[in-house]
């Protein structure tokens, strides 16, 4: 359930950057308060239903701080969670586990919200056989967290930025001079610069469908903000000559309707970016 994209130097760089944010010249409150060799146990109290993430993060987080902390699982990542469930307990410097608290639950309760979302979506579009795919609205500086999130809860993920697949959006497409300039272009830029990426491009309406089936060249059409009707009738016309890719105000109650208009991928930007973050507490026992 790891992606190789999150690594421990990934993961390191990460940590390191997010608690030098938050204790700067010093956990002060922590310090002042609690003696350097004070030892106690707390317990991570899970207070929403949905699915867990961000378990093993938080074991790294621990680690990376203090690998003198022992961390025991009791519910791993992508598990079905309800109040109550006692997700984990941390036992150590008490110092330790005060300082790491906030990091290990500003993490989670994201990631949780995120493998929610999409595990409801997955179950909405049950059987169609269409694949639910994030986006790059995402927070800066967390974007491969809400990547990884999104796997957990059964989704897959788009690309990862800006570099590993070539999307030729709406702008793109109108600051080209069209669609046939903007393909012919990339297809010269990736033969320039020796690079093998895959190539999709966005079409607003049946007439822009037609123009990139003229021109071909491509791997992933992406049918934005189309009408169910009108939807239909692009897959119909594309008939499996590529990929299909449904993206565009896509809701609960639109989802299914989408999936059953035989698209290969949904993206859902909402996945990422207006998620209700899980209610979870770390607490002393």
């Amino acid at each position: 359930m790891q992606p190789n994209y999150i690594t421990e130097e990934y993961l390191n760089q990460f940590i390191k950057a997010a608690l030098a944010e938050d204790i700067g010249d010093g956990d002060h409150s922590t310090l002042a308060s609690i003696p350097a060799n004070a030892t106690n146990k707390a317990r991570l109290i899970v207070k929403d239903t949905g699915i867990l993430a961000g378990v093993m993060l938080a074991e790294s987080i621990f680690r990376y701080f203090d690998n003198t902390l022992k961390v025991e699982v009791y519910s791993p990542d992508g598990s079905t969670v309800s109040k109550g469930v006692v997700a984990f307990s941390v036992q150590g410097s008490s110092r330790s586990i005060l300082t790491t608290e906030r990091l290990v639950l500003n993490c989670m309760q994201r990631m949780s919200a995120i493998a929610t979302k999409t595990n409801s979506l997955m179950t909405l579009v049950a059987g169609t056989g269409v694949k639910l795919l994030d986006t790059r609205k995402t927070t800066p500086n967390f974007r491969l967290l809400e990547k990884w999130a999104v796997i957990i809860g059964g989704g897959g993920n788009h690309r990862l930025g800006l570099f590993d697949m070539i999307m030729l959006k709406d702008n793109h497409i109108d600051m080209a001079g069209g669609i046939e300039e903007a393909i012919i272009r990339t297809k010269d830029y990736l033969r320039a610069s020796n690079k093998k990426l895959k190539i999709e491009i966005e079409t607003r309406n049946l007439e822009e469908v037609r123009k990139v089936l003229s021109v071909g060249g491509i791997d992933i059409i992406m049918l934005d903000n189309m009408d169910i009707k009108e939807m239909k009738d692009a897959v119909r016309l594309i008939d499996g000559k590529f990929k299909t890719e449904a993206s565009g105000n896509i809701t609960e109650e639109t989802i299914r309707s989408v999936a059953e208009c035989g698209v290969d991928f949904i993206s859902v930007g909402a996945l990422t970016h207006s998620v209700k973050s899980m209610d979870l507490s770390l607490k002393a026992c």
